[in-house]
């Protein structure tokens, strides 16, 4: 006989935080090796603190492909976390990894005309670290149809489901998976759109 244990319940509320190119660093231009300010309309006291997960992204005026920037923080587990993102040629970089917080970016090299920092329109956040059962969700939609992508390892692991909003506003879906449910090894994590969802309850074991 298999065992069991109980059905843990987490509410995730949505982030509603829509893109923002300069939330982070406003566009002004950053010396030789120099850091950004951390002024934008997300930051508070010189940091960046964020509801949930959040992509980091650089917008370059000039061409800076030949250049990187260092950006610090903590991830959505509150782990200390640095990236190094490329420039881009008169254009955006965008990141791979999610900040929860953003401490500092510095430029490495001489950026070629002004720069600011801010955050694309994805978002995650975490629903259980270790290995667990996801057994179902409750999932209350926005307007805007969107897409949950449940991961295990991080939130830019490996895709296990996919759970569509049905872009009707206040509408619901109410998803049981049967059985035993769908095994995250290595813990559950959701990567998503803002605004895509306004609440989800995700149950599991």
């Amino acid at each position: 006989m298999s065992g069991y244990s109980d059905v843990i319940p987490v509410t995730i509320t949505a982030d509603t935080v829509a893109l923002d190119a300069d939330g982070i660093s406003v566009a002004t231009s950053v010396g030789n090796n120099a850091a950004l300010v951390i002024g934008g309309a997300l930051a508070s006291g010189g940091s960046v603190t964020l509801s949930h997960g959040r992509i980091v992204t650089i917008l370059s005026a000039g061409n800076d492909s030949a250049k990187s920037f260092t950006v610090t923080g903590t991830d959505i587990n509150g782990d200390a976390q640095v990236e190094s993102i490329t420039g881009a040629n008169a254009g955006t970089a965008t990141g791979a990894v999610y900040f929860k917080t953003i401490s500092g970016i510095s430029a490495v090299g001489n950026p070629a005309g002004n720069v600011s920092a801010g955050v694309n329109a994805l978002a995650a956040d975490v629903i259980f670290t270790m290995r667990s059962r996801l057994k179902g969700a409750f999932l209350t939609s926005t307007a805007t149809a969107g897409e949950v992508d449940f991961l295990t390892t991080s939130p830019t692991g490996t895709s296990v489901l996919k759970l569509n909003s049905v872009g009707d506003a206040d509408a619901t879906r109410d998803v049981s998976i049967p059985d035993e449910g769908v095994v995250f090894k290595d813990g559950i994590y959701i990567q998503y759109t803002v605004s895509t969802f306004l609440t989800m309850t995700v149950f599991h074991a």
